[in-house]
């Protein structure tokens, strides 16, 4: 639901109301095969350690029942993203992303490269929604998005740690330790928090974001994720701004008429 609300509000700063809440629908498709086909097939090593809050594990829904799902809401999101708002160029990008994920789940999160599909995909998130209005992708925004995917990586091993060690998981978090990884969280937050405040001023969000990324280090598991998610969102309103800086200086809106600028009405 983050990821959508994201991809939502930065295609509210590019297009009106409408198209971005399509494009929301589109992303939040993705995100669905994502997330199905990971419980899918972490089905038995969550059986396992008993982890009775998935669906799968609890007998809310069975995996035949799951597998229905995915097969109907994955041609969906194809179309959806593709003819869509985000137009062939843009929906390509962020189905390679959703792509990625699908790689994490099948592959990398097994192997010392699982930070890789990650960085991809949260960078292929925004870059979709600014190719979709023919411009370049900022740097800094596909960075600050591959920054806080990193992040949301190594919190989602930590809160499964022990887990994921009787099962054989050998991530990236999993090899350098929870210590390094704890660490290396905060100082992949602090980043983010000081790229994004670089392109777009804000003391009491930089505050936030440091204090936030500094609780990480202590923090216990069961809020670490929790924290991780209020210094996203500060950087998330840090980000949105940035962007809303940078369109207004270059005038996009020259460019499509449903961007946002000081003369469409449905912006004021």
């Amino acid at each position: 639901m983050l990821v959508t609300a994201v991809g939502y509000l930065i295609a509210q700063a590019l297009w009106w109301e409408g198209p971005a809440l399509v494009i929301a629908f589109g992303i939040f498709l993705g995100q669905l095969i994502v997330g199905w086909t990971n419980d899918l097939h972490d089905y038995s090593d969550d059986l396992h350690h008993n982890r009775i809050e998935k669906p799968l594990v609890s007998g809310l829904i069975s995996a035949s029942q799951l597998r229905t799902a995915i097969f109907i809401v994955t041609p969906l999101a194809v179309i959806v993203n593709l003819f869509g708002p985000l137009g062939l160029k843009g929906g390509a990008v962020y189905l390679l992303g959703i792509g990625f994920g699908l790689a994490y789940n099948f592959y990398f999160k097994y192997t010392p490269l699982s930070p890789l599909p990650y960085v991809i995909a949260f960078a292929a998130l925004p870059a979709s929604i600014v190719l979709a209005v023919e411009e370049t992708p900022p740097l800094w925004m596909m960075a600050a998005g591959s920054l806080l995917g990193v992040a949301a990586h190594i919190a989602n091993v930590l809160k499964d740690f022990e887990e994921d060690g009787a099962s054989g998981i050998r991530s990236f978090p999993r090899i350098i330790g929870e210590g390094a990884s704890r660490t290396l969280i905060a100082a992949i937050l602090l980043a983010t928090t000081a790229l994004l405040n670089s392109v777009y001023a804000n003391p009491v969000l930089l505050i936030v974001g440091i204090i936030g990324a500094l609780l990480t280090i202590k923090a216990p598991r069961k809020i670490l994720f929790k924290a991780i998610m209020v210094v996203a969102l500060a950087n998330l309103v840090l980000l949105i701004s940035a962007l809303d800086s940078e369109i207004g200086s270059q005038e996009f809106s020259a460019i499509n008429p449903y961007l946002w600028s000081s003369t469409h009405p449905s912006k004021g």
